[in-house]
């Protein structure tokens, strides 16, 4: 798929931007709190644009840590701190999930384990189409607070969030995704999240977005 001139431009500024951000910190590097291989693979994709590997907190042995919070702020910089503390390096923590309106924001934080232990995609998205059978208002949308630090001490964590708007399908449709990708529906292109083109789901979800904030953030802040 052919990049547009403004997508170009964009991608080429960021790149600028962090090039400066990585000589003056010697970033070269940055641990993801995450083992979601999906997940690990959709930041991968971005940040290689960047310049910037992203390593998962596994290959580095870092242990899982509990979620205790109720928001997915708290949750986020929790997990960035843990992993910054770990390694050593810095470190990005996304807490992500998806919020339907019509279930009072559910499943939310809980997201990963909305059908119970063990953690299961196909479970979750089995119980959430279970639940929006009768349900006539599906609009939903995917959050993602995305938080960075420079070591685990860091008093001034840069956060970030992206809401990506869609609703929830009838059924499953795509096989390119992960989670509940195959039942989260946008309209503007008429597919779900799990037939999108990669390029296309970077420019346009939660995650994506959050970290085009995050970048703007850093530049503001002066802190590049």
């Amino acid at each position: 798929m052919a990049i547009s001139q403004e997508i170009f431009y964009r991608i080429s500024k960021i790149l600028a931007i962090t090039i400066l951000f990585l000589s003056k910190y010697r970033m070269h590097k940055i641990v993801l709190a995450s083992n979601n291989a999906g997940k690990i693979r959709e930041f991968q994709q971005i940040f290689a644009a960047l310049n910037i590997q992203i390593v998962s907190q596994a290959s580095l042995n870092v242990p899982e840590i509990d979620e205790p919070f109720n928001t997915f702020v708290e949750n986020s910089l929790h997990k960035a701190r843990h992993c910054a503390k770990f390694t050593g390096l810095p470190a990005l923590a996304d807490d992500s999930g998806l919020c339907v309106n019509v279930l009072d924001g559910a499943p939310g934080i809980y997201s990963a384990r909305y059908a119970g232990e063990p953690k299961s995609d196909q479970a979750n998205l089995n119980k959430l189409l279970k639940v929006m059978t009768t349900e006539t208002q599906r609009s939903a949308y995917f959050y993602c607070s995305l938080v960075f630090v420079r070591n685990a001490n860091d008093p001034q964590p840069i956060i970030a969030e992206g809401i990506f708007n869609g609703e929830i399908a009838h059924q499953a449709r795509g096989t390119n995704g992960h989670g509940y990708d195959p039942i989260f529906y946008v309209p503007e292109h008429n597919a779900s999240v799990a037939e999108l083109d990669e390029d296309i789901k970077n420019q346009i979800s939660h995650r994506g977005k959050a970290i085009t904030e995050l970048i703007t953030k850093l530049t503001n802040a002066k802190l590049i």
